[in-house]
């Protein structure tokens, strides 16, 4: 189902003031700063904290709103939660802590079992939180929130236990179930890399309120404010990954440094990565091209441009670089890009 909620809320003097939308089959990343509120939203969503004012409504049932005297406890919101540090019960088996919640509210244990199989935990039913990794771990929360039949997933910062290593592989297990996952998720991180490859859209918490919120794209290529323009300073690219070289949606080709990929991908590029010239360029840049300027911005200390492609990349030089290349709107350069800067992640 869906999710639409005004949130006001008052914790201290801070004040957290945002609305929130999640459509069926849609996963929306509440992306912002320690601090922003961003738990917030998912407490009240949850149940676990009520408004000062405002309305939340999943699917069609209003669960919160103040005004109307209205406020269905976090038991009967059919809502599922999965906590950043898991909340797995130690002293239960793989198989119970699944099984919990369906039991506690009367459904049958059939869906802990199905998730179980679809997560590929149901190997470890018979092992305890203590004997699990971090991977494990996240696939059983998973499965238990998923196992109630909840009408709206929640996640707080799913990643942030795990080890970088661990959080790749787990990133790319977890887009995939997403994807399938026929309710709205709502996904809370302070990882720019997370929100862009695991949501649809992103909504952008700062001090209480959503400053930016669109697509994942349209958020990556057009920051609004400082704190955006520096945790996503990155271009986003589709594509599909053959024998080290990224064919990118929408015409053009990357290649990268991982040869052992071959599947649909994410490539991101950072803009100070690329490297812009007068003449084609000599050198160990794997990647290099001929392109136009379609666009000049200036941020901070640095002036991004836009490349036509394909694909249609930004670099990010300084004033000075813009003033010796002769760099304005239209004009001709050449781009080259090392296939070392460039990282690729399952779609």
């Amino acid at each position: 189902m869906s999710v639409s909620a005004r949130i006001v809320t008052r914790v201290g003097s801070f004040t957290l003031d945002a609305s929130i939308t999640c459509a069926p089959g849609e996963t929306v990343a509440l992306l912002g700063p320690n601090g922003a509120g961003k738990s917030t939203v998912l407490r009240t969503i949850a149940g676990l904290q009520s408004l000062s004012a405002g309305c939340i409504t999943v699917g069609d049932t209003v669960v919160d709103d103040p005004a109307a005297g209205v406020f269905v406890p976090a038991e009967r919101r059919r809502v599922g939660v999965v906590f950043q540090d898991y909340a797995l019960f130690p002293h239960m088996t793989v198989r119970e802590n699944v099984e919990f919640g369906p039991r506690s509210t009367g459904l049958p244990v059939t869906a802990a079992r199905h998730w179980l199989e679809v997560l590929g935990v149901a190997h470890l039913a018979d092992r305890r939180p203590p004997q699990l990794s971090g991977g494990q771990s996240q696939r059983v929360a998973l499965a238990r929130a998923l196992a109630t039949e909840p009408h709206l997933l929640l996640m707080d910062e799913p990643l942030a236990a795990l080890d970088a290593a661990t959080r790749m592989e787990v990133r790319g297990h977890l887009r995939h179930h997403l994807a399938e996952y026929r309710q709205g998720t709502l996904l809370v991180t302070h990882d720019p890399l997370d929100a862009l490859v695991l949501a649809d859209r992103i909504v952008v918490l700062e001090d209480g309120r959503v400053t930016q919120e669109g697509t994942t794209a349209q958020v990556a290529a057009q920051p609004r404010t400082d704190y955006l323009a520096a945790l996503l300073g990155v271009t986003l690219l589709r594509g599909r990954a053959t024998g080290g070289v990224v064919a990118c949606e929408g015409g053009g080709r990357l290649v990268v440094s991982d040869t052992t990929v071959s599947e649909e991908v994410i490539a991101l590029v950072r803009p100070q990565a690329i490297s812009l010239h007068r003449e084609r360029p000599e050198g160990s840049a794997r990647n290099t091209w001929h392109t136009t300027v379609t666009g000049l911005e200036v941020q901070g200390d640095q002036v991004r441009v836009s490349l036509a492609g394909p694909p249609p990349l930004v670099a990010a030089v300084t004033p000075a670089a813009v003033a010796d290349l002769g760099i304005t709107l239209g004009a001709e350069v050449w781009a080259s890009l090392k296939a070392t800067d460039i990282s690729v992640h399952p779609a």
